[in-house]
C-alpha cells in the first residue's frame, strides 16, 4: 500500500497528541483526551499492521479497525470542537484532517471487500 498513507496517519496521531497537551485538565476533558488519543494513536497502528497482513482477510480487518478507529477520533474531534474547548484552527484541522482519512480508509476498506 501507499506508504504515504502510512506517514500521514502517524503525523494526524502526533498532531491530535500536541493539540491535547494544550487543553486544561478537567475530569470530563480527561476522558475525551484519553479516548482520542487512544484512538488517533490506534488508527496508525493498526494501518501499520495490515501493511504486514498475513492474508487478504487479515489486511481487510486491519483495515476496518483503522476505519473504525478514526471514525471514532473524528467525534471526539467534533465533540472538542462544539464544546469550544482547544485551539479553533487546529480543532477545525484535525476535523477535517480525520474526515479526510476516514474517506481514504473507507475506499481502501470497500475495493478489499471486492
Amino acid at each position: 500500500m501507499d506508504r504515504g498513507l502510512g506517514e500521514r496517519l502517524f503525523k494526524f496521531a502526533i498532531d491530535v497528541i500536541k493539540f491535547l497537551r494544550n487543553i486544561k485538565n478537567t475530569p470530563e476533558n480527561n476522558v475525551m483526551k484519553y479516548q482520542l488519543t487512544k484512538s488517533a494513536t490506534s488508527s496508525g497502528a493498526n494501518y501499520e499492521e495490515a501493511q504486514a497482513a498475513s492474508s487478504r482477510a487479515d489486511f481487510k480487518n486491519k483495515i476496518t479497525i483503522s476505519l473504525r478507529e478514526m471514525r471514532e477520533s473524528n467525534y471526539w474531534l467534533k465533540i472538542f470542537k462544539a464544546l469550544d474547548i482547544g485551539d479553533k484552527e487546529t480543532g477545525k484541522y484535525l476535523v477535517n484532517e480525520s474526515g479526510e482519512l476516514k474517506k481514504i480508509l473507507g475506499a481502501i476498506s470497500s475495493k478489499t471487500s471486492k
